[in-house]
């Protein structure tokens, strides 16, 4: 079976899902509330990837797999959400797209997936005519940051705080051109 990545389907939102959770466990102890991470349900979450992939908020919105094959089966170790920037300072240019999320399973990680997926999101949002992109990553997810930095994204100055249960995030946006 091939490694690689395609568009999700319905019947990957399990995995996607199961992902989600073991990636966010992984990548956000210590920075987001341990109740928010106990709460976490692959079952919600499930429901809320079918939603996003039957009923996407535009026609521009896409939810990308990374697929390994090692196995003899395809597994699902990966996610890309991308779709317009909803930033403030972006919504008034159609040219400027948002990486939503970017998540590999831990157990699947620096095999290449995170690169495939980063690949792939380009791709889509090159032929949906974005020239721009952003992402914001928190402060404190180094790995997160320094992956983005090498594939040629960079800060642009921005920043926000966000709360979860009482804590707060400062995450920092990121940019980069689709030239």
């Amino acid at each position: 079976m091939p490694t690689g990545a395609r568009l999700a389907r319905t019947s990957d939102v399990d995995d996607i899902a199961a992902v989600q959770v073991r990636a966010w466990h992984q990548a956000y102890a210590g920075v987001l509330p341990e109740s928010v991470l106990a709460d976490l349900d692959p079952m919600h979450l499930a429901s809320a990837w079918a939603s996003g992939i039957l009923n996407p908020p535009t026609t521009r919105h896409r939810l990308i797999v990374a697929i390994d094959g090692t196995s003899g089966a395809d597994t699902v170790v990966g996610y890309a959400a991308i779709g317009p920037s909803s930033d403030p300072d972006c919504i008034d240019n159609p040219g400027t797209a948002e990486l939503l999320a970017l998540v590999v399973d831990p157990d699947y990680e620096r095999q290449g997936h995170g690169s495939r997926l980063m690949a792939a999101a380009v791709e889509y949002l090159r032929a949906d005519g974005s020239t721009e992109a952003n992402t914001w990553v928190p402060v404190l997810d180094e790995p997160r940051r320094a992956f983005l930095l090498s594939c040629g994204w960079g800060p642009d100055s921005a920043y926000r705080d966000i709360e979860a249960e009482g804590r707060i995030i400062r995450e920092v946006r990121l940019a980069t051109v689709l030239g």
